[in-house]
Order: C-alpha cells, then sequence, then structure tokens
C-alpha cells in the first residue's frame, strides 16, 4: 500500500470509527457505570466481531448478505430486538457506586458480549465495509495484505475512538455523581439506544 493512500485513508476511516452509534453510545454508558478501564476491555468485544467483518469482505462472503434480503432483515430484526432489550435494562438500572475495578470479573466478560452482539446485529457495518475498505485497494497489487493492512488500522482506530467516547463517559459520570443524576443519564442512554434500535429497524440495505 502507498503512503499516500495510507493518509487518505486514515482520516476517513478515523472520521467513520468515529461517527456516533449504538456501539459508541454503550462505551460512554459502560464508562459512566463501571470506569473508563472496563469500557475500553470492553470494546474488544466490538472488535472481535468488526474483525471478522472484515475478513468476511475480504473473501467477498459479504456479496451473500449484500445480495439477501431475507439475511440482511434477520440481522436488522434481531439486533433491533437486542438493542431494544439493552435499553430496557439501561431504563431499569440503578446507580452504581462503588469503584469499577470490585466488580466480578464475569461482569466484564457480560459488558464484552454486549458490545461483540450490538456491532454484530447491525448488518450495515459489514456493508460498510464492503463499501468502504475497497475503496483503497490496489487490484493491481495482492488484495489479501492490502485487506489486512486497512483492516489492523481500521481495527487500531477504532479502539482509539472506544478511548475517546470512555473518557466522554467518565467526564459525563462527574456531571451525573448523584444517584438520582445517574439514573436520569441512565434513562437518556436507553432512550437513544432505543432510538437507534428503532432506527435499524427501519434501516434498508
Amino acid at each position: 500500500m502507498s503512503l499516500a493512500t495510507l493518509l487518505l485513508f486514515l482520516p476517513a476511516c478515523f472520521a467513520l470509527n468515529l461517527a456516533p452509534g449504538p456501539n459508541n453510545l454503550l462505551s460512554i454508558s459502560n464508562a459512566t457505570r463501571y470506569g473508563f478501564r472496563t469500557a475500553c476491555v470492553a470494546g474488544v468485544g466490538r472488535l472481535l466481531s468488526f474483525a471478522l467483518m472484515i475478513a468476511l469482505a475480504a473473501t467477498g462472503l459479504a456479496v451473500v448478505l449484500q445480495g439477501s434480503v431475507l439475511l440482511f432483515t434477520a440481522i436488522k430484526l434481531a439486533g433491533a430486538g437486542y438493542l431494544f432489550w439493552l435499553a430496557w435494562q439501561l431504563w431499569r438500572a440503578g446507580s452504581l457506586s462503588g469503584p469499577a475495578d470490585t466488580r466480578p470479573q464475569q461482569g466484564l466478560r457480560e459488558l464484552m458480549r454486549q458490545e461483540l452482539w450490538v456491532a454484530a446485529g447491525n448488518p450495515k457495518a459489514i456493508l460498510i465495509f464492503t463499501a468502504f475498505l475497497p475503496q483503497f485497494v490496489d487490484t493491481t497489487q495482492p488484495v489479501a495484505p492490502q485487506f489486512l493492512q486497512l483492516g489492523v488500522a481500521f481495527l487500531l482506530l477504532e479502539w482509539v475512538a472506544i478511548g475517546v467516547y470512555a473518557a466522554l463517559g467518565v467526564q459525563l459520570k462527574r456531571w451525573f455523581a448523584t444517584p438520582r443524576g445517574q439514573r436520569v443519564f441512565n434513562r437518556s442512554c436507553s432512550v437513544l439506544l432505543g432510538g437507534a434500535g428503532l432506527g435499524l429497524l427501519l434501516a434498508r440495505r
């Protein structure tokens, strides 16, 4: 991959990473409730999901999703349903006053699973990889190494974006320090997650 291509890819990619969406909203919520470190580690679940999507795009299997209305709709319904369920759980959540590192390890695994399934439940994400990454691939050279480089760069920038949104969540935690403030924040995130679920439900290929 040429340096010129890389210089075009990185800012465009990072803008995509920073775009507001269900996963980034989840990072804010996790950081507010459990702390910066926990939110960043939980984001590994999202990275695993995106890595699989990039692999599918690289092998051309994403074309199956792009051409199948039934498969796209099934993933969309499952993803929207999961976002609604998370919104309901967050609406009912109380405030957390204890430090993040006193939570059991199983809690962290559950947060990682949430990140993974929120990412996997968005069929538009894999279509973004199908449309976005190939623009920076030189077809006159071996394609697989280029996809690997682009994919690794995307995942690294995605983790930076997770850190940015987690830091924002920590800052918001200071603003909503009281139990009532945390409850208001949780319910606000719940409404936004529900709105993201509705948007996914209405999305077309």
